[in-house]
């Protein structure tokens, strides 16, 4: 699937959630770093890390935590602009399994579960301190796109992030931008003519191959409807059939690699500003990935 990410920053009291299955798209503002995107397999070793510490600093308070198994990387690709491995569509579709599969491991979460057991009292200490208190101040950055987001300096997910990046503040601040910049190009790029042309050749292949929509933004809008109502089975095979076909006519139209080729250049003329923090957010995940290592081998 291409790395075009039209999906914005999600945000919330806690900065701690996990990769989404898709790509933050930073490589191309890193020639002049000494960093590199990291690739699905090595982002899952550091959240794995990251829950070990976690988990770790809460029994140190007295409060257990399991850590889950994570998703293998062929589950977390899926999402973008428009698939275009083939083979990931034959086998997930648009990933409705996986998605229904993470939702009910997120129900199911024993760490919520025992939080929701808790008189309140024990209930709030043990939310302060897996998630911070803000009254023990807030870290905050400025999105490039606008807005504000913050997250607790304190608990134990903010002295994870300290023992894996070296610097939870710096962390958060080059992450929360790095991952943030697709506000800034995708209005553009998504009106380009070279684009357009390759989505307009791509809808032709798929009305040819019976399915006629005018972008594979129009697949994900109707989705939903698509398969409302059917057995597990039938929507999966819904999916199957109209995700392969994207993907085929993807790769014959070329609008995969288009939107690839665009995407970098438009990060790369556009984005010059925010390289820095880019550097910095890919330097200190390879850092990360080291001290991440160390962690689960000592658990070995």
């Amino acid at each position: 699937m291409t790395a075009l990410t039209l999906a914005g920053c999600t945000t919330g009291p806690s900065d701690r959630s996990g990769p989404p299955r898709q790509q933050d798209g930073t490589a191309a503002l890193s020639s002049t770093s000494q960093g590199r995107e990291l690739t699905e397999a090595e982002s899952i070793l550091i959240e794995h890390a990251e829950h070990i510490l976690v988990a770790k600093c809460m029994e140190k308070e007295g409060f257990p935590y399991s850590v889950a198994p994570m998703a293998n990387a062929a589950e977390r690709r899926g999402g973008g602009f428009v698939l275009s491995d083939i083979d990931w569509a034959r086998t997930h579709g648009y990933g409705g399994r996986l998605d229904k599969k993470a939702e009910q491991a997120r129900l199911s979460d024993p760490n919520n579960a025992y939080a929701n057991s808790l008189p309140e009292a024990e209930r709030i200490r043990y939310s302060r301190t897996l998630d911070g208190d803000p009254s023990h101040g807030m870290l905050s950055v400025e999105l490039p796109a606008g807005g504000t987001v913050e997250t607790p300096r304190s608990g134990c997910w903010a002295d994870t992030r300290e023992q894996l990046y070296g610097d939870a503040a710096t962390w958060f601040r080059a992450r929360k931008t790095a991952t943030s910049l697709t506000p800034l190009y995708v209005p553009d790029l998504v009106k380009d003519k070279r684009l357009v042309k390759a989505v307009e050749a791509w809808s032709r292949c798929m009305r040819e191959a019976g399915h006629a929509y005018a972008g594979p933004d129009e697949i994900r809008e109707k989705l939903h409807a698509l398969t409302q109502g059917l057995s597990p089975a039938q929507a999966h095979a819904t999916e199957v059939d109209l995700a392969v076909a994207e993907a085929t006519c993807a790769v014959e139209t070329s609008l995969a690699t288009t939107a690839r080729s665009l995407e970098r250049e438009y990060r790369r003329t556009e984005l010059r500003r925010y390289s820095d923090a880019v550097a910095t957010y890919q330097r200190m995940r390879l850092a990360a990935l080291s001290r991440a290592e160390d962690v689960i081998a000592s658990e070995s």
